[in-house]
């Protein structure tokens, strides 16, 4: 299957990678050997109700094949960490493959678990040199899933291409897949993406079912961004299906609800998917949905905890000040110091609308146009072209990037349809 062998990506996948511990690949400790100080965290942290992790904890404190049970163990917390949306659990992971390293400082495994741990925490440049360090040791399809994804958001794209390619020759299975439709995706191949991600939910294992949950849930997001609503419900409550407090799809069943004009089921769904996960992207779909409903009060309560919470994703707190034009001196320091780690093109469309909104539209048009180079059709990305044409005094471009804003107006927030609305000076042909 031949994906890759169009140019550039962007956007990493986050989904959590199975397990890889090969047969011989480890030593087993001995029944009287002592755990390290790292396999004892990992056996002793507290998952809550999660069966699958107790029986591994006790297979890691009595040591019954502890390296194996160290790493599926390190897995099954990258994903408690993706559903709760609890960072601590990654630096439990994080822990676990120090476990197996203990055990065997030669596991490739252990390599393979700290590099999703560490591409997870946004560690991008230490996950590529272990990522590098997995390729030059070994063939094995995971490896190659782990440089692509730690390259593509360090903006080194043609490389990445390069990786998910190997991958793909290597083995078309669920990773395979879900990233293929991605890469559709964000070479602006809709159909293509769908077709994709559903070989990607046939080919999930019903073990994992964060995994089928995300891969709906994208789904869901293809179908909304199509205008299709019926069947983005119809994907997104599949996701709930798997995951019934997965945040992803109640923050994407939100922005359906908005689309359909549903503002009370919208702003209660959201209040869910902000409370089980507080970042800012949530809370600003939710801010959006009560002014909708004119609850201003509540609104301005949780903007005041978007910009107080929000050190972890900068990037979007970037957008959110751009969009509402508040404190623009802050929102491109934000966005600069996020392209230094962060290079893909959802980063560089953050920086040229903070530069555009601080009235720096040379730069912010130089900026843009990079970020539009991939042909990602998305309706945030056309929007802020828009804006910044018009203000750069291209007018024809400000109204043909309009139009296509129009045409994915279903995935814009309502602040952001505010802007289309008002903040556009078109030609008057447009």
């Amino acid at each position: 299957m031949k994906v890759v062998g169009f140019g550039a990506l962007a956007l990493v996948l986050p989904f959590v990678v199975a397990c890889s511990h090969a047969p011989n690949q480890s030593k087993s400790a001995s029944p009287q050997s002592t755990l390290s100080r790292a396999c004892v965290v990992a056996a002793a942290a507290n998952a809550g109700d999660d069966a699958d992790i107790a029986k591994l904890q006790r297979d890691l404190r009595e040591q019954r094949a502890p390296a194996r049970a160290a790493e599926q163990l390190g897995y099954r917390f990258v994903s408690r960490a993706r559903v709760t949306n609890d960072a601590g659990f990654y630096k439990v992971a994080e822990e676990a493959a120090g476990c197996v390293e203990s055990l065997d400082a030669s596991d490739a495994s252990a390599w393979l678990l700290r590099g999703h741990v560490l591409h997870q925490m946004h560690r991008f440049a230490e996950a590529e040199s272990i990522a590098r360090r997995l390729v030059a040791t070994r063939e094995f399809v995971l490896d190659y899933g782990l440089l692509g994804d730690v390259l593509m958001e360090q903006g080194r794209l043609a490389d990445a291409a390069v990786a998910y390619q190997k991958m793909i020759d290597l083995k078309p299975f669920y990773q395979s897949y879900a990233r293929a439709a991605h890469l559709r995706w964000l070479k602006g191949d809709l159909t293509g993406a769908v077709s994709l991600m559903q070989m990607a939910v046939k080919a999930a294992s019903p073990r994992d079912p964060e995994s089928i949950a995300w891969a709906y849930t994208r789904l869901a997001t293809y179908e909304l961004q199509r205008g299709r609503f019926d069947a983005a419900e119809r994907m997104d409550s599949a996701a709930l299906q798997f995951v019934p407090q997965y945040a992803a799809a109640l923050l994407v069943r939100g922005r359906i609800q908005l689309a359909r004009d549903r503002r009370a089921e919208a702003v209660a769904t959201l209040e869910t998917a902000a409370r089980l996960n507080p970042l800012p992207e949530y809370r600003w779909t939710l801010a959006d949905a009560l002014r909708q409903v004119n609850r201003l009060n509540d609104a301005k309560a949780v903007e005041e905890q978007l910009m107080r919470d929000g050190a972890d994703d900068p990037r979007t707190v970037a957008l959110f000040l751009s969009t509402r034009r508040e404190d623009g001196d802050r929102a491109v320091d934000l966005a600069r110091r996020e392209l230094q780690n962060r290079g893909d093109i959802f980063t560089l469309d953050a920086l040229a609308w903070s530069l555009a909104r601080a009235g720096k539209h040379g730069e912010a048009a130089a900026l843009m146009t990079r970020a539009l180079a991939e042909g990602t059709q998305d309706g945030r990305l056309f929007l802020h072209a828009a804006v910044i044409a018009a203000a750069d005094g291209r007018p024809a471009d400000a109204a043909r990037w309009a139009r296509k804003a129009r045409a994915f107006r279903f995935t814009l927030l309502p602040s952001e349809l505010g802007v289309l609305r008002t903040g556009i000076v078109t030609s008057p042909r447009a």
